[in-house]
């Protein structure tokens, strides 16, 4: 039914998987664990579900659960809870973010017109997904706030498709 209305699911994988780790870790104990347990494999079921029945998904993240900064682990959650592609979790996170908000006619992607907001990372995402949490280079709305050796980066986004 959400794919046919044309639904999101935003999965907050992260919100997710910091209960698990919690629960595991003894943070959480008794029921209170049993629940967080059982939250992190409904999750993962839940996504894998939506994957395989080709739901929209845009990635967001639990702020009150993950530490600030952290966000790109959703692409690696979504990628290996989720059995998404590379590239559809980065889509995830950028082009369906800003659909789902309604800014895709500004934002989402490279595209001439649109802001130029710009996440350049060491090596290939599409190869490795770890790459999105190795950010070198960030640039919002044509300003960078944030610049480091750009030698080995590579800008990620989800209008380039590349051949392997």
């Amino acid at each position: 039914m959400m794919k046919e209305r044309g639904t999101f699911l935003v999965p907050t994988l992260s919100a997710g998987e910091a209960v698990e780790r919690a629960a595991k870790n003894g943070v959480l104990k008794g029921l209170r664990a049993e629940k967080a347990l059982a939250a992190a494999t409904a999750i993962r079921h839940a996504i894998k579900l939506a994957v395989a029945n080709k739901v929209q998904i845009a990635l967001g993240t639990d702020a009150g659960v993950v530490p600030h900064g952290t966000n790109a682990h959703e692409f690696v959650l979504m990628v290996e809870w989720g059995g998404m592609s590379n590239m559809d979790s980065i889509v995830a996170g950028t082009l369906n973010a800003a659909k789902l908000l309604g800014w895709d006619k500004n934002l989402g992607s490279l595209t001439s017109g649109k802001w130029a907001d710009i996440v350049a990372v060491t090596g290939d995402p599409l190869k490795d997904i770890h790459d999105t949490q190795r950010v070198v280079f960030v640039m919002k709305n044509g300003v960078i706030y944030k610049q480091q050796s750009m030698s080995v980066a590579y800008p990620f986004y989800p209008n380039e498709i590349r051949k392997p």
